[in-house]
């Protein structure tokens, strides 16, 4: 098999493209359309952040423009007959197609051998497990709850309790999934039975190595390009587990070696596309699947990007939240933003060029600004002033 030479700028349309930033947004958007975007993206991230908006509406809008939010919630929370989402640790805790539950499986069953998971939760399947079965049985008699619902004390910011702890092993096995977010956003948790649809539940179980091959797959369509790490960051593989399922992809043909000049040994899926020009324009979420691999972000664009939350406000560069804004096939500047709910304002705190920028991308921004503030309800957009 013959090695795919690809050069940089070739690189960047086909992970573009894999990413559905090529293709021109919709006059209104329905939910075949969001449909469309999970099964290409394959899992949104979910983040508590809400500074502008919570992070797992962000991919959608980012290629869609604006659309209803309700369309994700329903298939994400709704009622079970409307449900095409679940929740499970994917990379980080993400919304997934159900179709992916049983290619998780295999996941849940190591994180109930006590084999998965934070140090912490591993207990649960071992020598705390009965405590875990209690709680298991008293969601059976009671229905849903949440970790507040159960607490006897209140724990921190960054602290869980816990009967969170033994929630999230739970979650992490597979014995309980997420029936709806709160108001606040707390999850609340249910029986997998009693959430996830009959027709999905009885699917059989797929092999690990089986499983994984498919995910290694499913991640490289999303990323039409990327090296052995990018393939196995995507659902966060174990990297053996990883090296043999792309070996096996690559026997079978649906990975073909690939060379990007400075770049790693890579691999290109064999339906990935090469658009001649991609002509996007996007704000993206710190964590949308395109950007949430810093390294990788840098080989493509030559844009260095770290979320700054987490940074004490003196030292940050750019930002509290910043995202990245996609401009023709280049990631141009980046913008500091929050969603003022109080006063109804779309609040933009910096703009940050990178060198070379001309007045297409600020006009372009500008439009975007527009799109975004009236998406999320609220004034502002083109009509502030963008500072740098």
């Amino acid at each position: 098999m013959g090695i795919v030479r690809l050069t940089p700028q070739e690189a960047r349309r086909v992970a573009l493209a894999a990413q559905g930033f090529h293709a021109a947004r919709p006059a209104t958007v329905g939910p075949r359309h969001l449909a469309a975007t999970i099964d290409r993206l394959g899992l949104h991230q979910i983040d508590s952040v809400n500074v502008l908006v919570r992070a797992h509406y962000l991919p959608a809008f980012s290629r869609l423009g604006a659309y209803d939010t309700a369309l994700l919630d329903r298939r994400a929370w709704g009622p079970r007959r409307d449900r095409r989402l679940f929740e499970y640790w994917a990379h980080e805790c993400s919304l997934l197609p159900l179709s992916l539950q049983p290619l998780l499986r295999w996941r849940m069953e190591r994180a109930d051998r006590g084999e998965a998971g934070y140090r912490a939760m591993r207990t649960f399947a071992t020598e705390r497990r009965p405590e875990a079965m209690a709680l298991l049985a008293r969601l059976r008699d009671e229905g849903p709850l949440s970790a507040s619902d159960i607490q006897t004390g209140r724990a921190g910011w960054w602290e869980w309790s816990e009967p969170k702890r033994m929630l999230e092993w739970l979650f992490y096995a597979g014995h309980v999934t997420t029936a709806t977010r709160r108001r606040s956003f707390e999850r609340v948790y249910d029986l997998t039975e009693r959430v996830i649809p009959p027709d999905i539940l009885s699917l059989p179980d797929v092999p690990e190595a089986e499983a994984q091959a498919q995910l290694v797959a499913l991640s490289a369509r999303a990323l039409g390009l990327a090296t052995a790490s990018e393939l196995r960051d995507y659902f966060r593989l174990d990297a053996s587990d990883a090296a043999a399922a792309i070996a096996r992809l690559v026997e079978e043909g649906i990975l073909l070696p690939a060379e990007v000049p400075g770049w790693p040994p890579a691999y290109l899926h064999r339906d990935a596309t090469l658009p001649r020009r991609v002509s996007a324009r996007a704000l993206l979420a710190p964590f949308d699947p395109l950007v949430w691999e810093r390294a990788r972000t840098e080989r493509l664009f030559g844009f260095r990007y770290r979320i700054e939350i987490y940074t004490p406000a003196a030292q940050r560069q750019y930002g509290y939240y910043v995202l990245p804004f996609l401009y023709g096939e280049a990631l141009v500047g980046r913008v500091d933003l929050k969603a003022d709910r109080a006063g109804g304002r779309l609040l933009v705190h910096a703009v940050h060029w990178e060198p070379g920028v001309g007045e297409g991308a600020r006009e372009a921004l500008e439009v975007e600004l527009g799109v975004l503030a009236g998406w999320l309800r609220l004034e502002g957009g083109s009509r502030l002033p963008l500072s740098t």
